[in-house]
């Protein structure tokens, strides 16, 4: 299953990969959030951002299991280079268009022009999602079973590495350089990942086909291999929780921050409270995840959920800073909990698949919420809570500052999130998936590919759990 063992090296090239895969994340997050703050700045429309946002969940959701299905049949370095050159070719595209093109057409939310400009950035940043679904697979491939969870935390790290740097100079280059430079500089930081991934060498055999399958989608592959583990698609369940209250922040995170900062100040603040996500990705990769990550991943999933609530009860910009950055620091965990057990129940051949299929299904839960809020934002909770009637009913609760009905759909998502989490708790997959992981010793072997999903034994005994099993440490 793993290359650790014949390649002594492996572990350093997991991290060259790591910082390969760093430098590529920081080039999208920086194009993506400069994009967000240009289209919200020139139209002062929640429902663009929320689009925009919404329309980005959504095509990760429909082409992850593409993706995954791509990963599992071929060479991961090989993937991470033709992602980064579709990237390129988006994002040069996309360039060609601003100089065709006056701000003026590309800012018009009922022209051709705005719509075309967005989706191609998009299917730019879309594609170079392939690469963090080849990336949670080159764990399994290059790092030691047991230093999985740490390498999962120094995932998280390097994601929050470039969400601060892009956080930050999104918005000052939008507030100094305008979109065009902006555009300009995301060109050539892609190039130059895609010129230091061409010298990097991933130590990886060809992966065996299976010649009954050979559709760019591999839906029954991917679900034979979520359900070969019971609990498993539970599991997803749960990490979708995340994902729901993530579409609202989609939406309405970026318009709350600026209605506090200017643009330049509001991706300062960004950078600095996404140091959160760097702590909290560091704190992993140091001390793991404890015995059940499960259990860790629901109760910081609550704990997410309060801090969603609260963080803008009242208009103060040190509130919503803190909150920002505790939030963050929380995501790391959440996420590496999910890769963990994946990567230690799920044979190495078919993970790009489980992952991919993950990925779709916990993606699909953020459009779908930021579709609906931002409509009913804009259009019903805002110009109710700037009324009379709306501020004298939650006045006592939420203040009577500015973006009030903001602040209204966070309480109200946060609160959901929270008991969503603890219900999750008394469910029979829960004890499954967490039975199925504290009693399996080491991760499936790589050859096991096409384990029926009644044989849930095959992994290595009898690894399922009766549903009164206790598994909640």
């Amino acid at each position: 299953m793993s290359a650790v063992s014949g390649y002594p090296d492996a572990v350093r090239t997991f991290l060259q990969v790591l910082v390969n895969t760093g430098i590529a994340n920081v080039t999208t997050s920086y194009l993506w959030f400069a994009l967000t703050f240009w289209v919200y700045l020139e139209t002062r429309s929640v429902l663009a951002t929320g689009i925009i946002g919404g329309a980005y969940m959504l095509l990760l959701a429909l082409f992850s299991m593409v993706f995954g299905t791509i990963v599992d049949r071929h060479r991961k370095h090989r993937v991470m280079v033709f992602a980064s050159i579709v990237s390129l070719i988006a994002f040069g595209v996309a360039g060609g268009l601003y100089l065709l093109y006056p701000e003026s057409q590309l800012v018009d939310l009922g022209g051709p022009a705005f719509w075309f400009f967005s989706t191609i950035i998009l299917i730019g940043a879309v594609v170079e999602n392939m690469r963090n679904i080849a990336l949670s697979t080159t764990v399994t491939l290059l790092v030691p079973e047991e230093r999985h969870a740490n390498a999962n935390g120094m995932v998280g790290t390097v994601q929050g590495l470039a969400f601060t740097v892009t956080s930050v100079f999104s918005g000052l280059s939008i507030g100094l350089l305008g979109m065009g430079w902006t555009l300009a500089i995301a060109i050539v930081l892609t190039a130059g990942a895609l010129v230091h991934l061409l010298f990097l060498r991933v130590p990886e055999d060809e992966p065996v086909r299976d010649p009954n399958r050979t559709g760019l989608l591999d839906l029954r592959g991917s679900i034979i291999a979520v359900r070969a583990a019971t609990g498993l698609f539970a599991l997803i369940i749960f990490s979708t929780f995340n994902n729901l209250i993530g579409g609202v922040y989609m939406a309405l995170m970026d318009p709350y921050g600026l209605e506090l900062f200017p643009v330049e100040w509001w991706g300062v603040v960004l950078g600095v409270t996404s140091t959160g996500f760097i702590a909290g990705g560091l704190f992993i990769a140091k001390f793991g995840l404890g015995r059940n990550p499960i259990r860790t991943m629901l109760l910081l999933v609550m704990v997410m959920g309060l801090l969603g609530a609260f963080f803008t009860i009242r208009d103060w910009w040190w509130l919503y800073a803190g909150g920002i950055w505790l939030y963050m620091m929380l995501i790391p965990a959440v996420e590496a909990s999910e890769q963990t057990v994946i990567q230690k129940v799920v044979p190495f051949q078919t993970q790009g698949r489980v992952f991919g299929f993950a990925a779709a299904f916990e993606s699909a839960a953020a459009p779908i919420t930021a579709f609906l809020i931002a409509p009913i934002a804009e259009f019903l909770i805002i110009p109710y809570m700037e009324a009379g009637t709306g501020r004298e009913t939650w006045g006592w609760l939420l203040g009577d500052g500015a973006a009030r009905g903001i602040a209204f759909v966070f309480l109200v998502a946060g609160l959901v999130m929270v008991v969503a989490a603890a219900l999750a708790f008394l469910t029979p997959s829960y004890r499954h998936i967490s039975g199925l992981y504290l009693r399996q010793r080491e991760s499936v072997p790589a050859d096991e590919l096409e384990t029926p999903p009644t044989a849930h034994a095959a992994h290595g005994g009898d690894t399922t759990t009766p549903a009164d099993a206790p598994a909640s440490d």
